[in-house]
C-alpha cells in the first residue's frame, strides 16, 4: 500500500460517530493486539489550553531523560503531525502499515454499520505506534469532551482538565457544569489536575474524589504570569513543596495555568515511574516547548501574530495577550467555520480598524459574508472588509498595515493552517539528470504509479517541489501543461482542505512565463509564485558574506581535549592562534572555535569552563582575516563569544534553548541552525525516516522560522543538515548528495563531513579519513553548499576551487542554462 492510498482511506472514513461509547475504538484496539495495554499514559481534556498543556508535558518529560509519544488534534498540514515520538512525526512507512493492518476490520465493521471514525482511528494509531516504539510515556490530548471521546480507551497515570467553556452543547450538555462532568470522565490513578474554576471547578469536585487545582492564590499550586519578556512569557508556579521560575515560547496569562497543570503532570509521572525530575528539569521543559498555530508571531514589522482561537473564551485569551504589545492599528483576518459562535468571539476579540473576513478551503467554513454581519453588528470594528481566501486576505491585511500596526489572523485551526503555509510552504529544487532521478521525485510528491510512469520523462530540465492547496494544484496544472511543460499532483486527494504536493517540471523560459501568469492571480497563487521566483531566481545585489559569493571553508579550531578529531592538539593559545594564521594562509573563509565535544559519549562542560576555554581564543584571533564562529549550544558562551568578538554562532541544537535564541535576537549574528536528534551524538539512537532529505528539511523548516521570530533575517540563518546526528553512514550520504535541496529553506547551506564515521563505507576511518573528506568537500560544493565546515583547510580549500573551475569551465562552454 502507498502512502496515499493509506492516507485517503483514513481520510475517507466518516467524521462523526453515529453512536456513543468506545465500542468501536476498543474493538479497533482489540484488532491490533490492544496495543494501549502496555502504555503509561497522560490524559489531557478542556476546552481550551489542552494541546499547549499537552506539548509541555511531553518536552518536560523528554527532558527527564523519557522516551515520549504524543497526541494531538487536529493537523495543520499533513496527518502524521497528530502522532509523534520524541519531536518525530510518525513516519510514512508506519501509516501504511498501520491502515494495511486496519484496513480488513474496518470495512467489516462498516458493512455492519459501525465504523470507526477518522478521529477513533487516527487516535488507534497513535496507540499502536506508540506500543511500537516502546515509548516510556504517551501524552493524548482529548478531542471533544472526555466520556466518550476515542483517547478514554485508556487507562491514564495521569489527567488533567484544563479549563471549560461552553463548546459542542449538542454532546456535551448545555451549561457548564455538564460538560466539565463529561470531561472529568479522563480521571485516572493520579489526581486529576485541573484549573478550571467557578461552576466548572464545582462539577468536577462533584465528578471526582482526588482533585489538584492550578491558578489563583487559593489553590493547591499557584500560577503566576509576570508578563511578556520579548517573544517569552515569565510564568512563576508554587506547589506544595516545590517552585519553578521560567520563560514559555508561549505568550499569554492562560498559558501560566497550562504550565501548571504541565508541570503538576509531569512530577506525577515522574513519581510513579521514579525518574528523577528536578525543578531545573521542568523549567527547561516548559521553556522548550513550542506549539505552532498558538499566538504565533511570524513578523515583527508590522507585528503579525497567528492564533486558532475558535470560542469566545480563547479569543479572549488572544485579546488579552495582544494587549501587552504596543501597536498603531490593528488589521484583523478571521475565518471561522459554521458551528461556532460568531457573535461570542466578534464581541471577544480586539477593537480592530479594519476586519477582513474570509472563508477556509474547508466545507465546514462560514462565509466571509455571515463573519462580516457578526462584526458589524459587534460595533467592535472599524472598516470591514468582506474577503474571499484565506490567503489574499491576510496578503490584503499585511499590505494595508503599517510598521507600527499589527496583523492579527485567528478564528480557526483551519485558517491559521492556510496563512501559515506563506512562511512553511516548501519549493524544493530537485536534481534530475535522468529517468531515475525524475521517478524519485514524483514518488516523494506521492504521485501515484499511473502519474510516474507517464510523466518521469518530462522532468528533465527545471524541477520544482512545493506543497499547495488543491485548488492552488489544479491551477498550476492546468496553466503549466498549457505552456508545454508538466505539473504532477499527489495522489493524496480526498482531504480536500489539507496542502497536497506538487512537482513542475520545465524549461526556465516556461516557468518564467507561469510567473508572470500568477503574478495577479487570488487563492494565494501570487504568493506561491512569489516564492517559485525566489527558488529559481539569481542574485543580483553584492554579498555581504563570503558564501554569497561562493562555497566558503569554515576552518576548525578545537580547544577541547576530547574532540573526536583534534582533541587537545590546539589547546595551547599560542599553538591555536599559529594554526589560527595558517588556516587564513590557506584561503579559510572562518574561523570555527569550540570549546565542547559533541562526539558519541561527550560528557557536557561547565559555562564557565567552555567561556574560560573559547574567549580567549576569539579575542587572539579576531583581528585575522576571516570571521570567527563559535560552536556552542550555551547560551551564556555564546553571548561571552560575541562580546569578546565572534562573528557567528553555530549550534548544534538548532536554537533548542530559548535563551539562545534571545541571544541571536539581541546580537543577530549570522547563526548556523542544525538538525540533530541528540547532541552530544547518542549513538544507540534509532530514528527512521521516510525519506531523510525531505524530512530533515521539514524538520529544520520550523528551527528556522524559530530563528526568524527571534529577529534574525533568513538570509542570516545557516542551515545544517546535521551528519552524523541521528543519521546512519548511508544516510548522510544521501544528505551530501541532495544537498541542494536544502535551498528550499531560503537559507545558506553548510555541511559539516570532516572526518565523520561515514567515510567507513569507502575505506576509510571515522576520525582519521582524510581522502573521503577531500572527495566531499568537492561534491557539496559542487552540490551547492554554501559553507564547508573542516578540519584541514589547505586540501580542502583545493577541493572546493576545483568544483568552482568545472562550473565556471561549464559556464564559458554553454552547457549550462544558468537560473
Amino acid at each position: 500500500m502507498e502512502y496515499h492510498e493509506a492516507a485517503n482511506f483514513l481520510f475517507d472514513l466518516r467524521r462523526y460517530p453515529s453512536r456513543e461509547g468506545l465500542d468501536a475504538t476498543r474493538a479497533l484496539c482489540d484488532s491490533l493486539g490492544n496495543p494501549q495495554d502496555d502504555l503509561v499514559c497522560v490524559q489531557i481534556a478542556g476546552s481550551n489550553g489542552k494541546g499547549s498543556t499537552a506539548r509541555m508535558v511531553e518536552r518536560t518529560l523528554r527532558e527527564a531523560g523519557l522516551d515520549v509519544g504524543l497526541f494531538t488534534s487536529p493537523h495543520l498540514s499533513d496527518l502524521r503531525e497528530r502522532v509523534r515520538v520524541n519531536g518525530r512525526k510518525v513516519t510514512k512507512r508506519a501509516v501504511c502499515e498501520y491502515t494495511d493492518a486496519v484496513r480488513e476490520h474496518v470495512l467489516d465493521a462498516a458493512a455492519e454499520g459501525d465504523c470507526p471514525t477518522f478521529f477513533e482511528s487516527t487516535t488507534v494509531l497513535a496507540l499502536w505506534a506508540f506500543a511500537r516504539a516502546e515509548v516510556d510515556v504517551a501524552v493524548l490530548e482529548v478531542g471533544i469532551g472526555g466520556r466518550y471521546d476515542a483517547t478514554s480507551v485508556v487507562d491514564p497515570l495521569a489527567s488533567a482538565v484544563t479549563s471549560v467553556t461552553l463548546e459542542h452543547t449538542e454532546l456535551l450538555g448545555d451549561t457548564v457544569a455538564e460538560i466539565a462532568r463529561d470531561k472529568a470522565q479522563v480521571a485516572g490513578t493520579s489526581p486529576l489536575v485541573t484549573s478550571t474554576t467557578g461552576d466548572a471547578l464545582a462539577a468536577v469536585r462533584d465528578e471526582v474524589e482526588a482533585v489538584v487545582t492550578v491558578g489563583g492564590a487559593s489553590a493547591d499550586v499557584r500560577a503566576r504570569y509576570e508578563g511578556r519578556d520579548g517573544l517569552s512569557g515569565r510564568v512563576a508556579l508554587d506547589g506544595p513543596d516545590w517552585s519553578v521560575e521560567t520563560r514559555l515560547s508561549q505568550l499569554g496569562t492562560h498559558q501560566a495555568a497550562n504550565a501548571g497543570v504541565a508541570a503538576t503532570l509531569s512530577r506525577q509521572v515522574a513519581e510513579a515511574l521514579d525518574v528523577p525530575l528536578d525543578e531545573a528539569t521542568v523549567e527547561r521543559g516548559l521553556a522548550g516547548a513550542h506549539w505552532p498555530g498558538r499566538f504565533e508571531v511570524m513578523n515583527r514589522d508590522p507585528l503579525t501574530v497567528l492564533d486558532g482561537a475558535h470560542n469566545p473564551g480563547s479569543c479572549e485569551s488572544v485579546a488579552a495577550t495582544l494587549a501587552e504589545f504596543d501597536y498603531d492599528d490593528l488589521h484583523l483576518v478571521v475565518g471561522a467555520m459554521s458551528d461556532k459562535d460568531h457573535a461570542g468571539m466578534a464581541a471577544a476579540l480586539p477593537r480592530a480598524d479594519h476586519v477582513y473576513t474570509c472563508r477556509a478551503d474547508n466545507e465546514r467554513a462560514e462565509s466571509p459574508a455571515v463573519l462580516a454581519r457578526a462584526f458589524e453588528a459587534s460595533g467592535r470594528s472599524g472598516e470591514v472588509h468582506v474577503g474571499g481566501n484565506v490567503p489574499d486576505a491576510l496578503a490584503a491585511a499585511r499590505s494595508a498595515a503599517g510598521s507600527g500596526d499589527a496583523v492579527l489572523l485567528t478564528g480557526s485551526l483551519y485558517v491559521v493552517a492556510e496563512a501559515r503555509e506563506e512562511w512553511v510552504r516548501p519549493e524544493i529544487p530537485k536534481r534530475v539528470t535522468g529517468l531515475d532521478e525524475a521517478r524519485a521525485a514524483l514518488e516523494s510528491a506521492d504521485v501515484t504509479e499511473g502519474g510516474v510512469r507517464r510523466m518521469r520523462g518530462e522532468g528533465v530540465h527545471r524541477v520544482v517541489k512545493t506543497r499547495v492547496r488543491p485548488r492552488q494544484a489544479r491551477y498550476l496544472k492546468q496553466e503549466m501543461l498549457s505552456l508545454d511543460g508538466e505539473c504532477a499532483v499527489s495522489g493524496l486527494s480526498a482531504q480536500e482542505y489539507d496542502p497536497v504536493d506538487v512537482v513542475l517540471m520545465g524549461t526556465l523560459a516556461q516557468f518564467r512565463r507561469l510567473l508572470e501568469r500568477l503574478a495577479d492571480q487570488p487563492y494565494g497563487l501570487q504568493q506561491v509564485g512569489e516564492r517559485l521566483r525566489e527558488t529559481l531566481g539569481i542574485r543580483t545585489d553584492d554579498p555581504e558574506y563570503p558564501w554569497e559569493a561562493g562555497t566558503a571553508v569554515m576552518g576548525i579550531i578545537n580547544v577541547t581535549p576530547d574532540s573526536f578529531h583534534d582533541g587537545g592538539e590546539y589547546d595551547a593559545l599560542d599553538e591555536a592562534r599559529e594554526r589560527a594564521e595558517a588556516m587564513v594562509e590557506a584561503g579559510v573563509d572562518i574561523l570555527d572555535v569550540g570549546g565542547e565535544s559533541t562526539r558519541p559519549g561527550a560528557e557536557p562542560v561547565p559555562v564557565e569552563e567552555e567561556i574560560r576555554r573559547v574567549v580567549p581564543l576569539v579575542e587572539a584571533v579576531a583581528d585575522l582575516d576571516a570571521l570567527v564562529s563559535v560552536d556552542t549550544r550555551k547560551a551564556e558562551v555564546a553571548r561571552a563569544a560575541l562580546d569578546a568578538g565572534a562573528d557567528i554562532i553555530n549550534d548544534v541544537t538548532g536554537l533548542d534553548d530559548p535563551e539562545m535564541r534571545e541571544v541571536v535576537a539581541e546580537y543577530r549574528p549570522p547563526t548556523v541552525v542544525m538538525h540533530s536528534i541528540d547532541a552530544p551524538v547518542d549513538p544507540d539512537t534509532d530514528v527512521e525516516y521516510d525519506d531523510v532529505v525531505e524530512d530533515v528539511v521539514e524538520q529544520v523548516r520550523e528551527r528556522v522560522l524559530l530563528a526568524e521570530k527571534a529577529g534574525l533575517d533568513r538570509s542570516r540563518i545557516i542551515v545544517d543538515p546535521g551528519l552524523g546526528f541521528g543519521k546512519s553512514r548511508h544516510e548522510n550520504f544521501e544528505l551530501l548528495d541532495r544537498l541542494d535541496e536544502f535551498h528550499a529553506l531560503g537559507c545558506p547551506v553548510l555541511v559539516g563531513h570532516s572526518h565523520k564515521s561515514m567515510f567507513s563505507l569507502v575505506g576509510e576511518e571515522g576520525g582519521d579519513a582524510p581522502a573521503g573528506t577531500v572527495a566531499a568537500s568537492a561534491l557539496a560544493a559542487d552540490r551547492g553548499a554554501d559553507v564547508i565546515r573542516v578540519h584541514d583547510v589547505p586540501e580542502n580549500v583545493v577541493a572546493v576551487r576545483t568544483a568552482h573551475a568545472l562550473d565556471g569551465a561549464m559556464d564559458d562552454a554553454g552547457n549550462d542554462e544558468g537560473p
